[in-house]
């Protein structure tokens, strides 16, 4: 395998990636509610899993529609 497809591949996924999110909004801004109200209450910092039920939601929503997007 060739060094130079796996950084094209990576580049086609990364250019893709706006598409993906304006199909993912809602999802994306229930994740980013979750982390926002979780570092502003005082301690600043994220901890794993505080946001895990979210971070699922928008993960199924990126993978599905880059399902749907292979060409």
């Amino acid at each position: 395998m060739s060094g130079s497809n796996v950084w094209a591949r990576s580049r086609d996924r990364l250019r893709r990636f706006p598409e993906l999110l304006t199909q993912c909004g809602a999802e994306a801004a229930a994740y980013g509610k979750c982390v926002s109200a979780t570092t502003t209450t005082g301690t600043q910092e994220l901890r794993k899993g505080l946001c895990a039920r979210e971070f699922e939601a928008l993960k199924r929503c990126f993978v599905s529609a880059a399902k749907k997007s292979v060409k």
